[in-house]
């Protein structure tokens, strides 16, 4: 069951739960977009095809928040938002150790692998090179773990797990990029905290927050 935020005849804003796909591809398992339609087809009782429109992505394994449209022309608005870099998105991550600074910006150039799937900071001569930056703040540290708020500026791949793993604070969880430090089997801590817009018809500003669920390890931290 797909947890619903806000929903309008615009906007769809809903959890997505983690180790689920944004969209469809070819290992043919779930993913959000046929979740969505299924569920408007289901709840309206809505014969023929439904339009939902994937505004951006969350990796397979990270949850949260997440918007999407319901008519063609709210996806084209929003999606311009993210262009112009007026859809904003924070992100809560668990990262192994504390931060040298308390807060700051994060600079990269960023270099994906087609092949591997595997994206690692490079020269900014690079020729594929793409900049990356992001904001942080460590909101709480314990037990030789950080709770850091992360305003993300660019939205490359894997953005937020290869900046912080690249100065050896990697996150809780993430196998790929941190396999040294975290077990097998173990979750991610990455969650898509809140998401700012402008309303697609009415212009209004809305935000949108979904907390991280209560379990390890989310639950060191206090409110």
């Amino acid at each position: 069951m797909i947890k619903v935020i806000y929903e309008d005849n615009h906007l769809l804003v809903v959890e997505k739960p983690v180790n689920i796909l944004s969209q469809g591809d070819d290992t043919n398992d779930k993913d959000m977009v046929n979740l969505l339609k299924n569920y408007v087809k289901e709840k309206y009782n809505k014969p023929g095809n439904v339009f939902i429109g994937l505004i951006h992505r969350l990796d397979r394994p990270v949850g949260g928040v997440m918007v999407f449209a319901k008519t063609s022309k709210a996806a084209s608005r929003l999606s311009e938002q993210v262009r112009n870099k007026s859809f904003k998105k924070t992100y809560r991550a668990v990262i192994h150790g504390t931060m040298n600074k308390k807060e700051d910006t994060l600079k990269d150039y960023l270099y994906k692998n087609k092949k591997t799937n595997m994206v690692s900071v490079v020269n900014k001569n690079h020729k594929e090179a793409k900049n990356a930056e992001l904001d942080y703040e460590t909101l709480q540290s314990k037990n030789n773990f950080s709770l850091v708020q992360i305003d993300l500026k660019t939205g490359r791949p894997h953005q937020i797990r290869v900046q912080f793993a690249s100065r050896n604070h990697p996150l809780f969880g993430d196998q790929r990029y941190g396999q040294d430090v975290n077990k097998v089997g173990q979750q991610i801590a990455l969650w898509s905290y809140k998401i700012e817009i402008t309303h697609p018809t009415t212009k209004e500003k809305m935000e949108f927050i979904c907390e991280p669920p209560k379990e390890y390890p989310w639950d060191l931290f206090s409110k």
